[in-house]
């Protein structure tokens, strides 16, 4: 039912007259540390109101020339809500990008917000909203600037609406990305979708943001932007907006996050990716109800010891510095007029808190996209919400190192893909984990007087085309790619169509490879050159040989049984080369599908059918 504007507009001034405007907050789930990031506080009008939608409240407050003395009244019930409920975390608090520039909030009418509710700058991420567009994009870069030196972050919203487009992301450089939910509902179906975000993902890792999936209602959407390694998530799957919003991840959230799916990546020399209890440290917490002497006399009696960790009982709420503390002190009679207030006026409200199970590829993550401070503080590991103990930054650094000089040793120098340790670890732990996949043996053929024909720069070429190729085709959530060495690739393959991917390599191979020949040589199919004894003779075009097995649970013991498998039916792809012709132009794809069979001896055997 439409409402007429003239009663709007006297409903809205009685609203906002009568302070009647009530604050929800949804949880933000942040995937890497398994835990709730922060809330995002969002406005509801009365209840028998004509203005109790969002949408509602806000359009009529443009329509009446309220719009920045609206904002300013959310803002100041969001912020007074939240800290009535002591919630955890981070506040997103929505903003449009002209009240930023707007002179009171500028001199600090947003800091002096904070400091009547007891809310530091560095708890609120300020999220721009797509209402209104920027257009002084130098100005708001300055405005941003002086509210990141106040120690607040930003966020820009729904991605792909509105002016949160990627030119505003490249202008503005916000901490935190929401994706508009268009993009993850049915993401897990929708292969289009799928390579939206990832593009998006990989734009997020050169501008230091943290993407915050939007919108997410299913359990597959759950996974699959789990599995990606997207940084955090919002929607109903997670936690409805409430007026008094949960702590705690709800039990099927945490059954979801439990999921192990298997990795596509390891780390060299070891099956199980190293997580962020391996850099635990116990240090006995300090309660929230100490004192800043308490604190102080923890430091003078331990000189090695850097942080402090806060809990009320066993959930960790901030984190003290050594050096902060002590250097606040030294200030004149700081001691005799704070020492014994409560250790929460200087403490870090916000620390970065991981969960046990985090790896270390995530937490260097998390901790390269934070505040420069955090490098000094660490981090708090915490166990189904539990403190467990501290981490070091300078220890996960030097670990992370240690990791990435090892893995190098594994990658294939050409096309710097997992080379055969890896390769072979995986296959091990498909093995060991019970899951059917296909395993894929991928050869060139013709290869060496192509080689030695045009040159190893060429051949290079070849060996690269041939490993972007496969990466494109294979599903980067569920297929390992590896590259042996030379002109030998492998796959494991969890895709279901798997059949069809192997088919598209053949053709993509053939499509690009023309495109590396002269013309003389693509409409003659090869090319005059000296074969081993030295003679001018044709030699055909290089073309790619696949043979792949079925990999059943129990069917094979170890990565040699299978290399073995692959190896035989690869040879059995380049027979059907040499006999019968290519299946297609780039190739032949032979599919080994054994069936144990008695022998006349009585033994059971493999039988190949084709």
């Amino acid at each position: 039912m439409s409402i007429p504007a003239g009663n709007e507009a006297e409903e809205l001034l009685r609203i906002m007259h009568e302070g009647d405007l009530s604050p929800v907050f949804q949880p933000i789930l942040d995937f890497r540390s398994r835990a709730i990031l922060g809330y995002e506080a969002l406005i509801r009008g009365p209840a028998n109101s004509c203005l109790h939608a969002p949408e509602q409240l806000f359009a009529a407050a443009e329509a009446a020339g309220l719009r920045r003395e609206f904002e300013q009244q959310c803002r100041l019930c969001s912020l007074q809500a939240f800290a009535r409920l002591a919630l955890d975390g981070r506040l997103f608090l929505n903003a449009s990008p002209d009240s930023l520039s707007d002179a009171a909030m500028r001199e600090g009418e947003l800091r002096e917000l904070l400091s009547d509710v007891g809310i530091a700058p560095n708890r609120v991420v300020i999220e721009m909203t797509e209402k209104q567009r920027v257009t002084d994009a130098p100005e708001i870069q300055e405005v941003l600037q002086e509210y990141r030196g106040r120690g607040f972050q930003f966020a820009i919203d729904d991605l792909g609406e509105g002016f949160a487009n990627l030119r505003m992301w490249s202008q503005l450089r916000p901490e935190f990305v929401k994706i508009d939910k268009h993009f993850i509902d049915g993401i897990a179906d929708d292969r289009i979708k799928y390579h939206f975000v990832r593009a998006m993902q990989d734009l997020a890792e050169i501008c230091n943001a943290s993407l915050v999936a939007e919108g997410i209602e299913r359990v597959e959407d759950f996974d699959c932007l789990r599995d990606m390694g997207i940084a955090c998530g919002q929607g109903y799957f997670i936690a409805r907006p409430d007026a008094d919003p949960d702590r705690r991840l709800s039990a099927a959230v945490r059954t979801a996050l439990a999921k192990q799916r298997l990795s596509l990546s390891t780390g060299a020399g070891t099956t199980t990716p190293p997580t962020a209890r391996s850099m635990l440290r116990m240090i006995a917490p300090l309660p929230l109800t100490a004192s800043n002497d308490q604190a102080i006399a923890r430091f003078e009696a331990d000189l090695e010891l850097d942080v402090l960790p806060v809990t009320d009982g066993s959930r960790p709420r901030g984190i003290i510095n050594r050096h902060s503390l002590i250097d606040r002190f030294a200030r004149p009679f700081h001691r005799e007029l704070y020492g014994r207030k409560s250790c929460q006026l200087f403490m870090e409200h916000a620390p970065l808190i991981v969960d046990q199970h985090a790896t270390l590829q995530e937490l260097a993550m998390m901790l390269s996209l934070a505040p420069k401070h955090y490098l000094y503080d660490g981090f708090i590991v915490t166990g189904e919400g539990r403190y467990l103990g501290v981490g070091s930054s300078h220890d996960l650094m030097a670990r992370i190192t240690e990791m990435q000089i090892s893995a190098a040793r594994y990658a294939n120098p050409l096309t710097q893909l997992p080379g055969n340790v890896p390769i072979n670890e995986h296959i091990d732990r498909m093995l060991a984990s019970g899951k059917s996949c296909v395993a894929a043996y991928i050869d060139i053929d013709n290869f060496k007087p192509y080689n030695d024909s045009f040159g190893y720069r060429r051949g290079d070429d070849v060996i690269h085309t041939l490993g972007r190729l496969i990466c494109e085709i294979a599903e980067p959530r569920l297929d390992f790619v590896g590259h042996i060495g030379g002109d030998d690739f492998f796959v494991v393959f969890q895709s279901p169509d798997w059949e069809a991917r192997c088919y598209q390599l053949l053709h993509s191979f053939a499509e690009s490879l023309n495109q590396m020949l002269g013309y003389e040589e693509c409409l003659s199919g090869g090319y005059m050159a000296e074969n081993r004894r030295g003679e001018l003779s044709f030699q055909a075009l290089p073309t790619l040989s696949i043979g792949a097995v079925r990999i059943a649970a129990g069917e094979y013991e170890s990565h040699r049984e299978v290399a073995a498998a692959t190896s035989v039916a690869k040879k059995q792809a380049k027979k059907k080369l040499k006999g019968q012709g290519q299946d297609f132009p780039g190739g032949n794809l032979f599919i080994e599908r054994r069936q144990g069979l008695p022998n006349e001896h009585g033994m059971l055997e493999s039988r190949v059918l084709n």
